[in-house]
């Protein structure tokens, strides 16, 4: 490649262990050699987490109390890369993805890159419902999201929206479709290690999102009513795709209902407390 300009990846951790040192190992072994790991810690962690990124080479920072945004815009002031990568800390990567994002900037002429991230399998029952779901988001960038971003439109944009807990990555999408910059989707995909392993696991992350998730919609309008809504044109699209494996569609009904009703019962314990 005829340019190797600096990457920075972010890492926002808490309690990580389980999948931390996969992450790390898959951006070891990425074979684009310019990259610089920033491991941000947004609360104290009560795992090996911390002991664990100590053992790779990467910058390590600890935050006091803080959700997913603080932490990344953290990571990116420390950091020094021309482009930006937000990588969760369960995500394994494939080895070109970076080298591809790079050159489909440097060459191609655009200002970010959209990652497909698909669910590990293996984990469970619920992950194959949510890889047949998510397969249906291919190319689609408003349900995709963008992670990669050359830094200057990072800042331009004013990084992540750290009033928000869930919709991060909808938002910052949603700020640079407003703008005249060009978002390419890449073929190397991530692949997400912390599926959920049982109905009670997601139900109670959609009921923590869901106490926040107006602060989502009040900034986002109608682009984050249709982002958040069961009523997708992807699935529309794609419905072929369920007739084909009806196990995962009955389980995906059952997903939906319990994402779903499990939000509104955040949403509504929110405005009780008020």
């Amino acid at each position: 490649m005829r340019k190797n300009p600096l990457v920075s990846i972010i890492i926002p951790v808490y309690n990580s262990e389980t999948t931390l040192s996969l992450c790390l190992d898959s951006i070891k072994k990425q074979g684009y050699d310019n990259i610089e790991t920033i491991v941000v810690e947004s609360r104290k962690s009560s795992d090996r987490t911390l002991e664990i990124a100590e053992k790779y080479d990467c910058r390590i920072f600890t935050l006091n109390d803080k959700e997913r945004s603080p932490a990344l815009n953290y990571g990116v002031r420390k950091s020094k890369g021309k482009y930006i990568y937000r990588v969760d800390s369960d995500f394994v990567l494939d080895k070109d993805l970076v080298s591809e994002a790079v050159q489909m900037c440097e060459e191609e002429g655009f200002d970010a890159a959209s990652v497909y991230c698909t669910p590990d399998t293996s984990v469970s029952f619920w992950a194959k419902v949510r890889k047949l779901e998510k397969d249906c988001y291919k190319g689609d960038l408003t349900h995709a999201g963008v992670r990669f971003f050359r830094r200057d439109i990072f800042e331009f944009i004013g990084g992540f929206n750290e009033n928000l807990v869930a919709g991060e990555d909808y938002d910052i999408y949603n700020k640079i479709k407003k703008t005249d910059y060009k978002i390419g989707i890449l073929d190397s995909e991530e692949i997400h290690l912390g599926e959920p392993k049982t109905l009670k696991e997601i139900m109670k992350s959609q009921y923590y999102y869901g106490k926040t998730i107006n602060r989502f919609l009040n900034e986002n309008k109608a682009a984050g009513l249709s982002q958040v809504s069961p009523f997708r044109s992807s699935l529309f699209k794609n419905w072929k795709k369920f007739l084909k494996r009806p196990d995962l569609t009955l389980g995906f009904i059952i997903y939906e209902v319990a994402v779903y009703s499990s939000s509104l019962a955040g949403i509504l314990s929110n405005g009780i407390k008020k």
